[in-house]
């Protein structure tokens, strides 16, 4: 009976063809996929500037998790299709295949929308909150005119009811009051949009 081969890698007999695939399989398994498929979901960002390197431990981090998880979802789907069970081997390349697919089609994406052009795409920044705007402000505007409403209301309480101070300060009550409601109206208005 013939003595099995040991592994080559523990041996020290590896081949520059076989050294080759190994850096190749590890690229397509922990990098490729995920670098792709971040650069199209993210075509505007770039690794130079002032956030440099912030950018590229962003990019880096996140394309070896995305690698990670496409070879988990392809892994499974090529399990779950296989009839006889799928066997992860170098002589059976369905596993790099598939992530080499992958990322083609991701590279297709990212060059389709910028990603790999000298000037950044426009940034899709989120949609503008109707009445986020200055919304602080603005409630911070509706409190000083419900305090300066309530200090209107004591006064005229305590000033006298036939005398010229409180038909004013009825008046300044009455446009308080007016301005207060017409924020409360342009910012539901806002909303409705």
């Amino acid at each position: 009976m013939p003595r099995p081969r040991p592994i080559e890698w523990l041996t020290g007999r590896m081949t520059a063809t076989s050294l080759l695939e190994a850096v190749a399989g590890l690229v397509l398994v922990f990098f490729l996929p995920g670098y792709a498929t971040t650069r199209a979901i993210f075509p505007e960002w770039r690794i130079r500037g002032r956030e440099a390197w912030r950018r590229a431990v962003e990019t880096a981090t996140l394309s070896f998790v995305l690698s990670v998880g496409w070879t988990v979802v392809v892994g499974y789907l090529l399990l779950a299709a296989a009839p006889g069970g799928f066997q992860a081997s170098w002589t059976d390349p369905e596993l790099e295949g598939a992530l080499l697919v992958i990322s083609l089609a991701a590279f297709f994406l990212g060059w389709r929308t910028g990603a790999f052009a000298k000037d950044p795409p426009a940034s899709k920044g989120p949609l503008p909150d109707p009445g986020g705007d200055g919304a602080w402000e603005l409630t911070r505007r509706l409190d000083r005119l419900s305090l300066e409403e309530r200090r209107l209301q004591h006064a005229l309480r305590l000033a006298d009811r036939s005398g010229p101070t409180a038909a004013d300060l009825q008046v300044q009550l009455s446009a308080l009051r007016e301005e207060s409601s017409r924020l409360r109206r342009d910012q539901e208005r806002q909303y409705a949009q």
